[in-house]
């Protein structure tokens, strides 16, 4: 007796909710990450995401930067603010992992050399 075989489609999974919830600047970078490239497996969400969350916390602290003002003064002088070498951390971070998932790369031309009409002018 043969058996009856079912077709099961391959889908590759909907990336379209983050995984942990995101702020309003995290949630533009994954709805504008996904909107152009094909994420699908584990670490890649996983990279993604933590790239969100670190630019929410650099946005969140030059919020408070912006505040309070880049400089502090305190009873020994002038100091930068607390915050500034978290919010640069945060913004390396962020640019780091997105490199991790190769996003920084640009993509290849049409052809070799530079784009006609860019050489010298006399």
């Amino acid at each position: 007796m043969a058996k009856n075989l079912q077709l099961v489609a391959n889908n590759p999974p909907v990336t379209g909710a983050p995984p942990r919830p995101l702020g309003p600047h995290g949630m533009a970078l994954w709805q504008s990450v996904n909107g152009q490239y094909q994420i699908e497996d584990a670490a890649g969400i996983e990279f993604l995401v933590t790239a969100c969350q670190a630019l929410d916390r650099a946005e969140a602290l030059k919020t408070q930067i912006d505040a309070d003002g880049a400089v502090i003064r305190t009873k020994a002088g002038l100091k930068d603010h607390p915050g500034l070498k978290h919010e640069i951390a945060a913004r390396s971070l962020c640019i780091r992992t997105l490199a991790r998932l190769g996003l920084d790369l640009e993509p290849l031309h049409s052809g070799p050399g530079r784009p006609a009409g860019a050489g010298y002018r006399s």
